[in-house]
């Protein structure tokens, strides 16, 4: 093999793909990267078997072949070498990099031996906005669970089910976030129906993704347990989660008896202020005073003090006092970037649900803490 290529375009393509590969001791040609022309072009592949990420990088030719090279000596390399041509060239499987007055050489290891990746022929279930597909992950994202003992609620799930909408929806089991795309005002083009459970570190790979391009749709395509998602020339390719999503409609559903919109900055200072004093349990107790028409929030340590913070709001209902854990508190707030938030609660042991002011498309339910 024999290619001539500019520095800064295998560099961003190389930063592309070399994210999901860790250390891997028992297969050490996953810690490489595949290099091969193809279209006559060249192809980055990376995988460590759950996902695999493919790119191209415009190139000349001038032998075709392919090699697997150490990612992390590759990389380090590319990306300090000043913004030039580098020629690459391939001999018993011997890597020869030249850059101006910078050359190395490097060991490789037979593109033969490097896995498979899959192919999906299937036609995109879904074609969307890259943009729009990323806001809606990182809106979710942070809510799934980080223990394996419940598998499918460590991933996303991902429900095209509807013909008017797509909802993404995670949970640890104390609280859940859901997040409903509408198909029409959206112009997502979109075939077929299911749903699927797609890994959290793909999740985080295709919002890292999507951050660093500059084309406006994503492709979606499903095919015997593996997800596919392509750009024109980026492929991110991985295995699905098997098992069956809790059935959680009945939680978000739930009709408040308790109504109360409030100022999300003031709600969220006041709960952060009362996260320093909150006991070994991180709890945080909302009093609802209908009268004076506030919410306070308390937090006591019997070995630091206390904390009393009362925040103006309007309430429709009745007076409650309930406990939260702060941290998912914070982390529903933080997930909501308008002026006003809606809390609806329906008494002391029932799940609250957090929305945005006027915007039915975002749902965060959070469990109460029971003493």
């Amino acid at each position: 093999m024999k290619i001539i290529c500019l520095q800064e375009n295998l560099k961003k393509e190389l930063n592309t793909v070399q994210n999901i590969i860790g250390k891997n001791l028992t297969l050490p040609i996953l810690n490489n990267i595949l290099l091969n022309t193809d279209k006559k072009q060249l192809k980055l592949s990376a995988t460590d078997l759950e996902i695999a990420i493919t790119d191209y990088v415009a190139c000349k030719i001038e032998k075709d072949g392919g090699i697997t090279i150490p990612a992390r000596i590759l990389v380090n390399f590319i990306n300090n070498l000043p913004n030039k041509k580098i020629e690459i060239s391939v001999k018993n499987n011997i890597i020869n990099l030249k850059c101006e007055n910078y050359k190395s050489t490097i060991k490789g290891l037979d593109s033969n031996d490097f896995p498979i990746i899959p192919k999906i022929k299937n036609e995109p279930i879904l074609e969307i906005n890259s943009i729009l597909l990323k806001n809606s992950l990182e809106q979710i994202i942070n809510f799934v669970s980080l223990s394996d003992i419940r598998p499918e609620i460590t991933g996303i799930l991902f429900n095209y089910s509807s013909d008017k909408e797509i909802k993404l929806t995670t949970t640890d089991s104390f609280r859940l976030g859901e997040k409903t795309i509408n198909i029409k005002d959206n112009k997502i083009k979109k075939q077929g129906q299911g749903s699927v459970i797609i890994p959290y570190k793909t999740a985080q790979e295709l919002i890292r993704i999507i951050s660093n391009q500059e084309e406006d749709i994503i492709k979606i395509s499903i095919e015997n347990n593996q997800i596919l998602f392509s750009f024109s020339k980026i492929q991110i390719i991985s295995k699905l989660i098997e098992g069956n999503y809790p059935n959680y409609q009945q939680l978000v559903s739930q009709q408040p008896e308790t109504n109360i919109l409030i100022d999300r900055e003031e709600f969220l200072k006041a709960i952060k202020l009362s996260s320093f004093f909150s006991s070994r349990i991180n709890d945080v107790r909302l009093r609802i005073n209908l009268k004076k028409s506030s919410i306070e929030a308390f937090s006591q340590d019997v070995e630091l003090g206390e904390n009393f913070s009362e925040i103006s709001a309007e309430i429709k209902g009745k007076d409650m006092e309930i406990i939260f854990n702060h941290k998912y508190l914070l982390d529903g707030l933080n997930s909501i970037n308008t002026k006003r938030i809606s809390l609806g609660l329906i008494n002391e042991t029932s799940p609250g649900i957090l929305k945005p002011e006027g915007d039915s498309s975002f749902n965060y339910v959070i469990m109460p803490i029971k003493l």
